[in-house]
């Protein structure tokens, strides 16, 4: 019955999947629009923004900090909204910082580099409580559908931010890019208060927002014994392993058509969408399958997807061997399906580990896995370009030299789904309460009990 209490209808899941649209409109100006005025208009040097974009990365290691003050409080909204305020504030801050490039870098790239800080603060604290307020409220029977309404509403706010922006932005100048990104972040910090507000049931409603005895103990104490949880560090490695492979292809895949079959600026840039729409279709299959048609568990799609994603792989590779001629968008569309299914079902399966306990200890949960996402994205960035810049210098060649990347690629995602396979995937049953004395005594009334 408190499970029923609990459930979050399609109506509040979108609502959600607002929030996570909004995340994704300031952090896509702020690691795309900005990072191309850096290095174009600006011209910095690539690695600039690269290391800003990773610094963001890297402060989301506060992840499982912010989970477990959700922990302790009983209540997310308030750490949704006040990351998406830190986010908001950082991307106007980013913006501003670019734009003083103009007249003085000494005071332009400190200024970004806290700007960048306050991006990662705000995407960890909104995102993880998102999550975890996702993971609390939706049945478990929906979770899978819900993991694919949040992360294509996420690609939609990536969407048509970028689309918005780049209509605004021209004629540039760098007060102009001040102003697009401000309003950017004000309507994101706007739509995602008028989302979130009133879908958090109240304590007294469902009993989910109450504070519990297990989240009152010291930060520290809490992260020990969450990680002295054999499946909650399995995941976490099955987390970082997976998403390193899927960050490091993506950074690849358009110099990879350009070099080997020479696709043009123009030409590539529609291969990067072709994977997307692959992406977006491996969502919404399995949404359809694991939530309506009950064909597979998430498990079963997380592994299955890790293998689906490094088979995809290899046939990129054979496509590096095979060079013109070979058909590559097929093959590109089918990585997309792959990947996008895999990372939807491996969504889903935070939240169903996150949440089935119920045991006070979900936000750090999420944070610690959500943690192992940020990191492996800041790695997979710089070993992904790494190791094709190594490659070109082992193997003349430039097929063979890509091949050889979406081969190791291919070995990390059988190497995720091999550490899947080892995770206790059913969560234990939470201990019943010990009986208190009015329920033992036969003629005292009953409290109504939540």
């Amino acid at each position: 019955m408190d499970g029923a209490r609990r459930a979050l209808g399609w109506v509040g899941i979108v609502r959600l999947g607002l929030v996570q649209t909004a995340i994704g409109a300031v952090v896509v100006l702020a690691t795309s629009t900005l990072n191309r005025v850096m290095i174009v208009e600006f011209a910095l040097p690539a690695t600039v923004p690269g290391a800003l974009v990773a610094l963001h990365y890297a402060i989301q290691l506060a992840r499982p900090r912010f989970g477990h003050g959700s922990d302790v409080g009983g209540r997310r909204t308030r750490w949704i909204l006040g990351g998406m305020a830190l986010l908001a504030a950082g991307g106007v801050l980013a913006s501003a910082a670019t734009a003083l490039l103009a007249t003085s870098r000494a005071l332009a790239l400190p200024l970004a580099a806290l700007a960048y800080a306050l991006i990662g603060l705000g995407v960890g604290a909104a995102g993880t409580s998102l999550l975890v307020l996702l993971a609390t409220e939706v049945a478990p029977a929906r979770r899978a559908a819900a993991a694919t309404i949040v992360w294509i509403m996420m690609i939609a706010g990536f969407a048509v931010a970028s689309g918005v922006a780049g209509a605004f932005l021209d004629p540039f100048s760098p007060a102009r890019l001040v102003q697009v990104v401000g309003c950017a972040a004000l309507a994101a910090l706007t739509l995602a208060a008028l989302a979130i507000a009133g879908v958090e049931r109240a304590p007294d409603a469902s009993g989910s927002a109450a504070p519990r005895p297990a989240a009152q103990r010291a930060f520290g104490a809490a992260l020990r014994q969450v990680w002295a949880e054999p499946r909650t560090r399995r995941f976490a490695a099955f987390v970082f392993i997976s998403m390193l492979a899927y960050s490091a292809q993506e950074l690849v895949l358009e110099p990879f058509g350009a070099r080997v079959f020479g696709l043009t600026p123009g030409q590539s840039a529609r291969l990067s969408g072709t994977m997307h729409a692959g992406a977006v279709a491996g969502m919404v299959l399995v949404a359809i399958t694991a939530t309506w048609l009950r064909v597979g568990t998430l498990r079963h799609w997380v592994v299955g997807g890790c293998g689906a994603s490094a088979a995809a792989l290899v046939a990129l590779a054979g496509g590096g061997l095979a060079g013109a001629g070979w058909p590559l968008t097929p093959a590109v569309f089918a990585l997309g399906v792959a990947t996008g299914s895999f990372a939807v079902a491996a969504i889903g399966s935070m939240m169903e580990l996150a949440g089935g306990t119920r045991d006070g200890r979900e936000g750090v949960r999420m944070g610690l896995w959500g943690g192992a996402q940020a990191v492996a994205f800041a790695v997979g960035g710089l070993a992904g370009t790494g190791a094709m810049d190594l490659s070109g210098l082992l193997i003349a060649r430039p097929g063979p030299a890509y091949a050889s990347v979406f081969v190791a690629e291919a070995l990390l995602f059988l190497a995720a789904a091999r550490v899947a396979t080892a995770v206790e995937w059913t969560p234990a049953a939470r201990p019943a309460p010990a009986p208190q004395p009015a329920e033992i005594t036969p003629c005292a009334p009953q409290p109504a009990t939540r």
